[in-house]
């Protein structure tokens, strides 16, 4: 069953944990609460004031974490932390003491290639088990594991990419023998 924004009214996906077209936080799923909604974020903010902005591009980079899924759009970064005035998807992340206010940024540039950069963070970030150093981006791909501290791993999902033109020939393959 897809779910409306309350911010914009644009469709959203059951389990996003924010509105890819406006920025708004979405109530988690399975939560129930009368509480009224929380106050814009800074790039909420931003976002209302850039009138140039409209819809956000389709995203290329999907983190199915326990707690919902993160959506990355190509040509942007998204920080992943508990702080809700620095994160959008710090609702995701509420719960786990170990998962800093700002823990990690993860990117994706126009060509889709994404990466995640510990903001040093105070428990690590991992990706496939090793640790990634503060300050410092490592390049994601389908199929990888990303953990923030000790309990929260998400899953990467990036779509295969088209191949770089710049890549393709006409010219035969020649062995260099």
């Amino acid at each position: 069953m897809a779910k409306t924004c309350l911010a914009c009214a644009a469709q959203v996906r059951p389990d996003d944990l924010i509105c890819f077209t406006c920025g708004a936080n979405l109530p988690r799923p399975g939560s129930v609460s009368d509480d009224p909604p929380a106050p814009a974020t800074v790039m909420q903010e931003y976002l209302r004031r850039d009138e140039r902005t409209g819809p956000i591009s389709p995203a290329v980079l999907r983190l199915a974490f326990p707690t919902g899924n993160v959506e990355v759009p190509a040509g942007t970064s998204l920080l992943l932390g508990r702080d809700p005035s620095e994160s959008l998807v710090a609702a995701a992340f509420a719960s786990f003491d170990n998962v800093s206010r700002r823990h990690a940024t993860v990117s994706v540039d126009d060509a889709g290639h994404a990466s995640i950069r510990d903001e040093h963070s105070t428990n690590g970030t991992f990706v496939n088990g090793d640790r990634v150093l503060p300050g410092t981006a490592v390049r994601l791909a389908d199929g990888d594991v990303v953990r923030l501290g000790g309990d929260v791993s998400g899953d990467v999902l990036l779509p295969r990419q088209e191949p770089d033109p710049a890549s393709l020939s006409r010219e035969p393959h020649r062995d260099p023998r």
